[in-house]
């Protein structure tokens, strides 16, 4: 796929050594909110959220290639970041309005690509919340929202991430055995709609097509066979031109791990990571108790984790410039 040097250069700047993505999301906001309130109800707030996301980015980005944060409670983590740490910013107002029908997607009021260009910004992030199956009404206010801004990325030079969160409208439970006999699917086919070039998509953030806990060999109940399940891996990674990278979902550190081996030893060619609450999730526990916990804990664990993943996709994970040409 050709993009524009200045979208290639910024590309370079999100990658490691190898081209591959090694990248750390903490843009997390409603579910950060409800996890420092278990640990601390004292900390939930603006200031101390963003005094943890703070200490992610000072800690941990020496080993990433990039961090992912938001404009919200991750600003002051921007400057905190190591300075061969590429950036990439949520554009999207978290979460959904449960009182609408379609989880429709939202911008953050007071922010603009431009705006996120000017805080030194490498690449827009938007999450959006699909389901294949949803009303045309629905998914084709989607699908002009991405449109949007697949634009305003490309008139400002940024590369565009798209990161797509499945689901079904009539399954509560994404989790559930229901559902995950629908997910690889789901997964699939809204890969092929935003692989259109009228996207302007740079790069798709994507789940595993299958939930692991439900394949031979990983969990109790199985409902794809090893050999299934290597299947859609496989036509997941078909399915698009694009690079592509895996999102964690929220599976711990070792699961992850496991799930990109799979993914290689099934033919995929996928990209990298956008690794999240599998990186760092476990700290907010030990910043509720205190700062010297949070860094300590960072410094062991949580520098464990991320390093051991970059082992992983060493292994694992391909170029995104075998994708990509200026």
């Amino acid at each position: 796929m050709k993009i524009s040097k200045e979208k290639y250069e910024h590309m370079k700047n999100l990658a490691d050594e190898n081209g591959v993505i090694a990248a750390l999301a903490i843009d997390q906001r409603g579910s950060m909110e409800k996890m420092m309130a278990n640990a601390n109800p004292d900390f939930n707030t603006v200031k101390d959220i963003s005094r943890f996301k703070e200490f992610v980015s000072r800690n941990l980005t020496k080993y990433a290639s990039s961090i992912l944060l938001d404009p919200i409670y991750g600003l002051t983590a921007i400057d905190a970041r190591d300075e061969n740490a590429g950036l990439l910013i949520s554009y999207e107002i978290t979460g959904y309005d449960n009182d609408e029908p379609g989880r429709l997607p939202r911008l953050i009021t007071d922010l603009s690509g431009l705006r996120i260009k000017e805080m030194g910004a490498d690449a827009i992030k938007i999450l959006l919340y699909y389901d294949i199956d949803e009303d045309d009404y629905i998914n084709d206010q989607k699908k002009a929202f991405v449109e949007r801004i697949g634009y305003e990325a490309e008139s400002l030079g940024l590369p565009f991430f798209l990161e797509i969160v499945n689901y079904d409208q009539n399954i509560e439970d994404a989790k559930g055995e229901e559902y995950s006999k629908i997910r690889p699917r789901k997964v699939i086919e809204s890969m092929k709609v935003f692989s259109n070039p009228r996207y302007k998509v740079d790069t798709l953030k994507v789940e595993a097509p299958v939930n692991m806990k439900y394949v031979e060999g990983f969990g109790e109940k199985v409902l794809y066979s090893k050999q299934e399940a290597q299947k859609y891996f496989k036509e997941q990674s078909d399915a698009t031109n694009l690079p592509f990278i895996f999102l964690s979902g929220g599976v711990t550190a070792d699961m992850f791990k496991e799930t990109l081996r799979f993914a290689k030893e099934a033919g995929s060619t996928f990209n990298g990571v956008l690794c999240g609450r599998a990186t760092w999730k476990d700290g907010v526990e030990y910043f509720g108790k205190g700062d010297k916990e949070a860094e300590d804990w960072l410094l062991d664990v949580g520098k464990e984790n991320i390093t051991s993943l970059n082992e992983v996709l060493k292994d694992t994970a391909t170029s995104v410039f075998e994708k990509l040409e200026a």
